[in-house]
This record gives C-alpha cells, sequence and structure tokens, in this order.
C-alpha cells in the first residue's frame, strides 16, 4: 500500500483492528495491521500513527470508554446487549471526543456514523447517534 491514508481511512482500519481483538483478545495487533494494510503483492506497510494511536488508545482507556457509554444507555440496557460493532465504533468515537482535542467533537460524531453505515445497519447509526449526541449536545 503505497498511497498515505486519509483519517477516514485509518479509523476504518482502528474499526477492523478494534473488532477482530475483541473476537480474538489474544491477537497480534501488528499480524493484523499487517494483513490491513498489505498490497496485493504481500508487501508490508508502514503502520501510520495514528492508527496506532486511535488502537492503543482504545485499548488502554477501554474501561474509561465503557462507563462513559453506560452513562447513556437506558434502563435494562446493558454494554453486552450493544452489538459488538457498535459498540467498537461508540469506543473509538468517545476515545477521539475525550482525548484527541485536535478533532472536532461534531468530526469525531460523523465519522463514527460513516463507520455504522459501512459495518452496521440503519438501526444502529441512529442508535450511534443517539448517544453521540447526548455527549456533545452541551456544546451547543
Amino acid at each position: 500500500m503505497t498511497e498515505e491514508l486519509n483519517r477516514h481511512q485509518i479509523r476504518t482500519r482502528a474499526f477492523q483492528t478494534l473488532f477482530a481483538m475483541n473476537a480474538n483478545p489474544e491477537a497480534d495487533r501488528q499480524v493484523i495491521y499487517q494483513q490491513l494494510l498489505s498490497d496485493e503483492d504481500g508487501e508490508t506497510a508502514v503502520v501510520p500513527a495514528y492508527l496506532e494511536k486511535l488502537v492503543a488508545g482504545v485499548l488502554e482507556k477501554q474501561t474509561e470508554l465503557d462507563d462513559q457509554i453506560k452513562k447513556y444507555l437506558t434502563t435494562g440496557w446493558t454494554l453486552q446487549r450493544i452489538a459488538k460493532t457498535d459498540l467498537v465504533i461508540l469506543r473509538i468515537a468517545f476515545y477521539e471526543l475525550d482525548y484527541q482535542s485536535d478533532i472536532p467533537k461534531r468530526v469525531a460524531v460523523n465519522e463514527a456514523l460513516e463507520l455504522a453505515k459501512q459495518f452496521s445497519d440503519d438501526r444502529s447509526r441512529r442508535f450511534i447517534n443517539g448517544v453521540l449526541s447526548h455527549e456533545i449536545e452541551p456544546e451547543k
């Protein structure tokens, strides 16, 4: 992969990496990166710094991120009830909202919704939008 990835493409790779690691916690993320980033010839690529920062940050802050998400769940809902794809998307979004001050909150939310369009269904996208809109509402 010779061309440089943009931030949206990096978020997509971060989602794929975190989703794979959620399914197999013993997985080596460097191996996952190479599978996602290598080109047709199998040539390995340099892992973008923001990809590593995003994945490492979400993994490191997962407990705090999950606590953030729980605040917005209605009675009777737990993290275990949330689709795994949606949970990974929410973790990425909350990480960017809480720990990446250089990213405008609306950009983080819009990027999460784009990931939901790509990897989830419309119902999940609406759920993610509802959770994240509560997080950024005071900013209005």
